[in-house]
């Protein structure tokens, strides 16, 4: 049975100055839909792999020319009704984490920097 899945990949930039100073890392959501869990987790590694690259060395990061490069797969979540087709409202993934106060709490959810605890499925 066909089902749908919301993959989370890992890209992360590499400056090709070799000097790692940091790592900028980018968490791309991918729907995916596959009859298994190990077809889903293969459909979605060769997907995010398509986002390497420097788009022809034309990619810098704060000035540097780096590249983007896939890291792995954070997790594979089921779609909730994962027997239907994905349409208006389908929840595709999810996310759980803590803050330690509510001034963290509202500054997360204005889209502000927080440190928080951030727990995986």
């Amino acid at each position: 049975m066909l089902q749908w899945y919301a993959a989370h990949a890992i890209m992360y930039v590499k400056f090709k100055d070799n000097n790692q100073n940091k790592y900028p890392i980018m968490e791309n959501v991918v729907l995916i839909s596959a009859e298994s869990d190990d077809e889903a987790l293969e459909k979605a590694e060769k997907r995010a792999k398509e986002d390497e690259g420097d788009s022809l060395n034309s990619f810098t990061y704060e000035g540097r020319s780096a590249t983007w490069v896939y890291a792995g797969l954070r997790k594979l979540i089921t779609c909730v009704f994962p027997e239907e087709r994905p349409d208006n409202g389908t929840e595709l993934t999810y996310s759980e984490m803590e803050v330690t106060d509510k001034e963290s709490f509202e500054k997360y959810v204005n889209g502000e920097v927080v440190t928080m605890v951030y727990y995986d499925a």
